[in-house]
């Protein structure tokens, strides 16, 4: 008599794969207004590494020496919601006007990487911010869990002794001061800043004082 042939079924191997980190921008600022070069260099850093996304990222009252003075955080946040309309690729992260009181990015990345521990964040910077990275809060503490991206800028030395990715962008010569100037004056904003963005200006009558 023959044995009976016992039939083993197929098993369906899986690859089994590692699911990629995902990489994020952070290009912090108080973008007191929003201007056409912060949302070129935003786009173009982001893009040239590869990134998923990049997040601008208002402070709410930055560390620096020389004291800053800015509008409501609330107006900032409006145009930087305005200015980045249409590109898919920008957001905005409002940790650090959430958390309130001095923005200390060691503090910023800390909380991030709690809350989203799959992501690798990538903290972009001008080179004349680097120069001063040797005095930023905690910044060996801060080495070890961001990755910092430096955009190459005239005047500045633009190397670091510090790990820096730096990427070369267009050049824009004009910063968020000179735009509070021009509408001070009375001069014209336009192709400086989004169009949004200047309609708000002139509607809730920003920086006329």
């Amino acid at each position: 008599m023959r044995a009976a042939v016992q039939t083993v079924p197929k098993v369906k191997y899986q690859r089994v794969g590692f699911k990629r980190r995902k990489r994020i921008g952070l290009y912090g600022g108080t973008f007191n207004p929003v201007h056409n070069a912060h949302l070129l260099v935003a786009d173009q850093v982001g893009k040239a590494l590869g990134l998923d996304k990049v997040l601008m990222m208002p402070d709410m009252i930055p560390p620096h020496v020389d004291k800053k003075d800015a509008i409501a955080a609330k107006l900032r946040v409006k145009m930087l919601q305005l200015a980045i309309q249409g590109n898919p690729f920008l957001g905005i992260e409002l940790a650090e006007i959430q958390r309130g009181g001095v923005s200390y990015t060691y503090d910023t990345i800390c909380e991030l990487k709690q809350q989203h521990p799959e992501v690798d964040y990538y903290f972009i910077i001008g080179g004349d911010m680097v120069d001063y990275l040797p005095k930023w809060y905690r910044i060996r503490d801060l080495l070890k869990i961001v990755n910092f991206v430096g955009v190459r800028r005239p005047g500045a030395t633009n190397k670091s002794d510090y790990p820096v990715i730096w990427v070369d962008v267009p050049e824009i010569d004009f910063s968020s001061s000179d735009i509070r100037q021009r509408i001070h004056d009375g001069r014209s904003i336009k192709y400086m800043v989004p169009e949004k963005v200047e309609q708000y200006i002139k509607e809730h009558q920003l920086y006329i004082d």
